[in-house]
């Protein structure tokens, strides 16, 4: 079997400019490509896929097309972020419908809707999956929603980053003084919709989720443990905690996997997980984040469908985290992963590789 391979790899001359002061001036991340896998991830997967047969390299950059045109593989392990735009997640499936490759994960329409924050939520609010309450800014005439009506303290983000770009502590705003400043700095600086949501007090979990239809399930939840962040930090999985103060030398202990809540809790964490899951389509496997209001409501913030799988557990990556709780190695969740993708293209199983004892 041939499985082509697409990726992006962050290039390793690239730093983010930011700084780790709690809530002061704004600074623009340049960090285009905190996205993007880096060689430890590449090398983990490539080394996964290789028991189904020959992986095939392709990078997505300008030349993918014909690259995965000429390549004649069987099927294409996606986790390409995509280069730029709305829609850049889209892009890779996108090609490979239009070449008749099969390939792993969600497709365009799913990939798209997730990664724009607001059309995720309208999707949410109109299945009855509770998301926070929320206004649409795309201009500085929009910013008249801010001032009246809607309630505060809100956190404000960019409509379609991804990795937590642009979400800083600085988007907190309890007035809506503080708001429109920040909201302008935000349209001035990523050049897209802010969203604006009421900002939910309660703990915050994700839950990696697998299968397909009525098959799929929840890997034991994460729950974050904000009181490992630095002291005064806004309890919020931002850019500064994710990519600035989770670093090897502070040895966060970040994830509490499985989560140390009731059962009643779990049960509600999960489930709303899979109605957002399958409220977007999503296929073979995503993460989903879901915070808790006041009242102890789960409700959805968003569905990742090209989840983070970094193999390093120092990296505190979610996905491979709740993996290991659910007792697969690294390489079990990949080829897990494929599996069930390639079970729902062909109605078959991938036999090359013996079971191990995990779902699949």
């Amino acid at each position: 079997m041939r499985i082509g391979f697409a990726y992006n790899q962050r290039p390793d001359d690239v730093v983010a400019d930011t700084n780790g002061d709690h809530r002061t001036t704004f600074e623009p991340l340049t960090d285009d490509f905190v996205e993007w896998d880096d060689t430890e991830t590449i090398d983990a997967v490539r080394n996964a896929l290789s028991v189904f047969g020959d992986v095939v390299m392709l990078e997505a950059k300008d030349d993918f097309p014909m690259h995965l045109r000429d390549a004649e593989v069987d099927f294409l392990f996606n986790m390409a972020e995509g280069l730029s735009g709305p829609s850049r997640e889209a892009h890779v499936p996108a090609i490979a419908e239009f070449f008749g490759v099969p390939y792993l994960g969600s497709d365009p329409l799913t990939l798209t809707v997730a990664l724009h924050k607001v059309r995720a939520k309208e999707v949410f609010c109109q299945r009855g999956i509770p998301t926070a309450p929320f206004v649409w800014i795309e201009s500085d005439d929009d910013l008249a929603a801010l001032r009246n009506g809607h309630s505060y303290p809100v956190f404000l983000k960019p409509a379609w980053e991804g990795s937590s770009k642009g979400i800083a502590e600085a988007n907190y705003a309890t007035t809506a003084t503080e708001a429109v400043e920040r909201t302008r700095d935000l349209l001035a600086t990523y050049e897209q919709p802010i969203l604006a949501e009421s900002y939910l007090p309660g703990e915050e979990f994700t839950v990696a989720v697998l299968g397909n239809g009525p098959e799929a399930y929840a890997l034991p939840i994460i729950r974050y443990r904000f009181d490992e962040l630095p002291d005064g930090a806004l309890p919020i999985m931002g850019y500064e905690a994710k990519w600035m103060w989770d670093t090897p030398e502070a040895d966060l202990d970040l994830l509490e996997c499985p989560a140390e809540v009731s059962d009643d809790v779990a049960a509600t964490v999960s489930d709303t997980a899979i109605a957002a899951y399958h409220a977007l389509g999503c296929r073979d496997w995503s993460r989903v984040d879901i915070r808790l209001d006041a009242q102890g409501v789960a409700h959805v913030i968003e569905v990742n469908p090209l989840p983070g799988i970094i193999p390093d557990p120092v990296a505190n990556s979610c996905f491979p985290r709740a993996a290991a709780a659910a007792g697969m190695t690294y390489d079990e969740l990949i080829q897990t992963a494929t599996r069930i993708a390639w079970r729902r293209v062909s109605g078959q199983d991938l036999l090359s590789l013996p079971h191990t004892g995990v779902v699949s």
